[in-house]
């Protein structure tokens, strides 16, 4: 087979250690170096005296990251593989196997390089990433906070909408102050709360403990917190897309897409589409297209694949946003779809093929039904 890269080192990473093999016309050596960065460092200087212009490595869990990072400024080729394109023969497993393995494999130009975003949109990611995060602990926290309100009789979330504002953060403030009269606290409503004022007096009359007071004390100072560190990321993150402002404001005018919607998917897919040469390419790589799964003819059920999660879940949003804005094409796509599919597309196409397959009983021959298996 043609050699393709002739100067290639091939890293298998690890938590504690890496195993690098280099492979050029003049060298085939393979060395062990150690994860801390004066180590790291030394790896760096070695594979710049054996001369080597490709360096792959495995996308192992975030241990790729420190190593990408130091040879990231230096003159190398570098390439982040996926592990699941370069697995070797079962039973022959070890560290410095699988990098002879993998080195060999891309001398030989059988490896498909994975997109690794530039720097700036790497640092925007972790942000990003790191404030869904905390906006999802806070939606969990918002639910351990109702429980305890369930568990002390209180209503309060059959009659506000949600639990997330002003007049329930007073009310709830003042239970824990003690209050218990449910005419005192329901004078703290604010705004339309106000009209229902007869079904908050029944809704707010329960048995509060102490330790459930002890509980939203301390569930009401977990959710300050974390209110307080969103909008610091919402600060630090709106500082760092200050130069993208004109780039937010296209993304904001498709329906469905709102500020956070748009800051997510410059950081998710980058500023730079020319990487991408079709919009249906964009589906493939963010796997939110079906999959291909055809055999001796026949397409099967092709589902999607495994994609990035957080990208994912921001165009999911979207798509429901979009399917609830009015007077739109997109609206009346998804309605047309969802009375004849269902509203979950995905999950009702699976249902329906389990049940086409495993419990509809079998179509009657001539007018005589049969036992599911039996021939004729």
């Amino acid at each position: 087979m043609e050699v393709v890269y002739r100067e290639v080192a091939a890293i298998d990473i690890g938590k504690r250690q890496s195993v690098v093999h280099v492979q050029t016309p003049r060298l085939k050596e393979t060395r062990s170096f150690g994860m801390m960065t004066t180590e790291l460092l030394e790896l760096a200087d070695w594979l710049h005296e054996c001369e080597v212009q490709q360096v792959v490595m495995e996308s192992t869990g975030v241990y790729w990251k420190p190593l990408y990072n130091l040879l990231e400024g230096d003159d190398f080729d570098l390439w982040l593989v996926n592990a699941r394109d370069f697995r070797a023969v079962p039973g022959r497993k070890t560290d410095v196997q699988d990098s002879h393995w993998l080195c060999d494999l891309m001398r030989h130009g059988l490896l498909r390089r994975s997109f690794v975003p530039p720097k700036a949109q790497r640092e925007l990611r972790e942000l990003m990433r790191y404030r869904r995060s905390l906006i999802e602990e806070r939606a969990r926290e918002f639910n351990r906070l109702e429980k305890v309100l369930e568990g002390a009789n209180i209503k309060l979330g059959a009659v506000a909408s949600k639990l997330t504002g002003k007049s329930v953060r007073l009310m709830l403030g003042a239970m824990v102050n003690g209050e218990d009269d449910p005419e005192t606290l329901a004078n703290l409503a604010k705004g339309r709360l106000r009209n229902k004022h007869d079904e908050l007096v029944q809704a707010l009359q329960g048995l509060m403990g102490a330790h459930q007071r002890f509980l939203l004390q301390e569930q009401l100072g977990h959710l300050a917190a974390l209110d307080a560190r969103i909008l610091r990321l919402d600060l630090e993150i709106g500082e760092r897309l200050r130069p993208l402002e004109d780039d937010l404001k296209r993304l904001q005018t498709i329906p469905g897409v709102g500020p956070r919607g748009a800051q997510e998917l410059l950081a998710e897919i980058g500023w730079d589409m020319s990487r991408f040469p079709s919009a249906q390419h964009l589906a493939s790589w963010a796997k939110l297209c079906p999959g291909n799964n055809t055999s001796a003819g026949k397409r099967k059920h092709g589902r999607t694949g495994h994609g990035n999660r957080y990208l994912r879940t921001t165009l999911t949003e979207a798509a429901h946003a979009a399917g609830r804005k009015k007077d739109t094409y997109l609206q009346s796509q998804y309605q047309r779809l969802a009375a004849r599919r269902g509203k979950k597309t995905r999950r009702h196409c699976r249902r329906s093929l389990h049940s086409h397959h495993r419990l509809s009983p079998p179509l009657p021959q001539n007018g005589v039904s049969r036992p599911r298996g039996q021939l004729l």
